[in-house]
């Protein structure tokens, strides 16, 4: 029988290291969610010692879902630790992640401890957190450039005080496929009591090897993997999980692995994900990139007509995409809308679709054709109750005789009364967006601004996603619309929004593992 390997899942916390992401609690419980529906084993939702709203998200993602274990990263020291204890109150199936680093640099230049004080601190934390959860997961951070004698020693200690996974993680992108392997080959044959634990390998990607890495240490014995869907971390991210996924099912003759991955999962995963995040996936990215399936070479294009085995070792159905279809109008009712969500592998309650039927019909109303992307991105883009400290209401733009533009900006605040904002501005975006500032007294510089069409024709909706710096801080904000003024303003209202509920709500720990 084939082993399994395990996918623990840290979108929602290390993913949510990549600068400028700043994701609320409604929206880490519908990635949440759909991580579920992909099969992920572990999620790990957070840091609750960080501030009380990053608590309350991680206790949120534990009430939500009902297969994955839930757990929080913790540092190992007790206040950590019991802010996680009180965080899971009376909540079944979750876990702690306590980790220390033991790397001579780390343990010389950032503890400022011994050999010794590093094991006794680990062996206290994870002995404490014992008593508390049945899953204590114990990271050696910057694992790869730690003494293998030392690391063997750590791992006997926690083993023995109760750890129940051990996690050597690559936190650097630092090391080769071949050198990983035989830390756990090591591990493996050289610690007492290892085979009373589970050993998890966790890859950053700063030289590109993060899937090497992580495929390379599961070959050696590793029987958990951790990463982001996508991609996505702090620096050059961390191992996207599809690709190891997707591998391990498509040379399954191999490795000979089991998961409990639905491969079929992983284009909508993705897509929420990419939309929430901000972060755009690579055209050419793995398994998941819009060119993944692609064949433009003539010599390509005639083997794939004649058989498509020739060239794609994945067919593009079996990770989730589906063909693209002209399927509804204005005249087509909620029962037509409901089918299609269904086919398309969306389970949707009855109160979804009478809201996002709202959505449609004024979208019919605009549109002349709907289609797939149109319906996905009605049903994924939801308005977060911690985001609606503004709304974009209306706005008017006049064209000077200097050719700048003035905008007159109205926004409704959350006890229904309304701000007007008035700029003057290089373009009528510049103008938007300062008359925002204006009428909101609030100081943003915008960093980035894209705009994307989530369909196809002129009348395409459009996505439109913003990066602002405001006090040395980075904050995304996204919105759809068919008109792509409004778009740009909601989104940017939508930055702002995040400035106000996560400045109050995250306190900033620099965390890294």
């Amino acid at each position: 029988m084939n082993e399994r390997v395990y996918f623990f899942d840290t979108t929602l916390r290390d993913g949510e290291q990549t600068p400028g992401v700043n994701l609320n609690q409604e929206e880490k419980v519908e990635i949440a969610l759909r991580l579920e529906q992909l099969g992920i084993d572990v999620i790990e939702a957070g840091f609750a010692a960080a501030s009380p709203g990053d608590a309350a998200a991680v206790r949120a993602v534990a009430n939500a879902v009902t297969k994955p274990l839930v757990v929080s990263l913790a540092r190992a020291n007790k206040g950590d630790i019991d802010a996680v204890i009180n965080a899971f109150t009376g909540i079944e199936n979750v876990g702690i992640h306590i980790f220390i680093a033991t790397s001579p640099i780390h343990r010389e230049k950032k503890l400022f401890m011994s050999k010794e004080e590093v094991i006794k601190k680990a062996v206290e934390c994870v002995s404490y957190a014992a008593q508390y959860f049945k899953h204590v997961e114990f990271s050696c951070e910057d694992a790869t450039r730690t003494e293998l004698d030392f690391l063997r020693e750590v791992a006997e200690h926690v083993i023995e005080a109760g750890a129940t996974v051990l996690n050597f993680p690559d936190t650097v992108g630092y090391t080769t496929p071949e050198e990983y392997a035989q830390l756990f080959q090591y591990i493996l044959e050289h610690t007492k009591g290892v085979e009373n634990v589970r050993l998890s390998c966790h890859c950053h990607d700063d030289l590109g090897l993060a899937a090497s890495n992580s495929i390379a240490a599961i070959k050696a014995g590793a029987l958990q993997v951790e990463g982001c869907v996508n991609g996505i971390g702090e620096r050059a991210g961390n191992v996207a999980l599809e690709e190891v996924a997707a591998l391990l099912e498509t040379r399954k003759d191999y490795y000979q692995k089991e998961t409990g991955i639905n491969l079929t999962e992983i284009a909508k995963t993705s897509k929420l994900i990419s939309r929430l995040t901000g972060v755009s996936v690579p055209p050419n990215k793995a398994v998941i990139g819009n060119n993944a399936f692609a064949h433009s070479s003539g010599i390509h294009q005639d083997g794939v007509i004649k058989d498509k085995t020739t060239y794609e070792i994945l067919k593009p159905e079996s990770v989730g995409f589906v063909e693209t279809k002209l399927v509804l109008g204005k005249l087509s009712g909620r029962n037509a809308l409901k089918k299609r969500y269904e086919e398309l592998g969306y389970s949707i309650t009855q109160e979804q679709l009478k809201e996002v039927f709202t959505k449609f019909k004024e979208l019919a109303d605009r549109k002349k054709e709907i289609f797939d992307e149109d319906i996905i991105a009605l049903l994924e883009t939801k308005t977060s109750e911690q985001t609606s400290t503004y709304t974009f209401k209306d706005l008017s733009l006049q064209v000077l005789a200097n050719k700048d533009y003035r905008a007159f900006v109205h926004i409704l605040k959350e006890d229904g009364s309304v701000i007007e904002g008035i700029a003057e501005g290089n373009g009528p975006i510049d103008a938007i967006y300062k008359g925002i500032d204006q009428g909101l007294n609030i100081k943003a510089e915008l960093i980035d601004y894209k705009i994307k069409s989530i369909s196809r024709g002129k009348d395409s909706i459009g996505e439109v996603f913003v990066k602002i710096k405001h006090e040395e801080a980075l904050y995304q904000g996204r919105a759809i619309h068919v008109d792509i003024i409004f778009a740009s303003a909601s989104a940017y209202i939508d930055a702002i929004n995040r400035v106000v509920s996560l400045q109050s709500s995250y306190a900033s720990a620099e965390i890294k593992n």
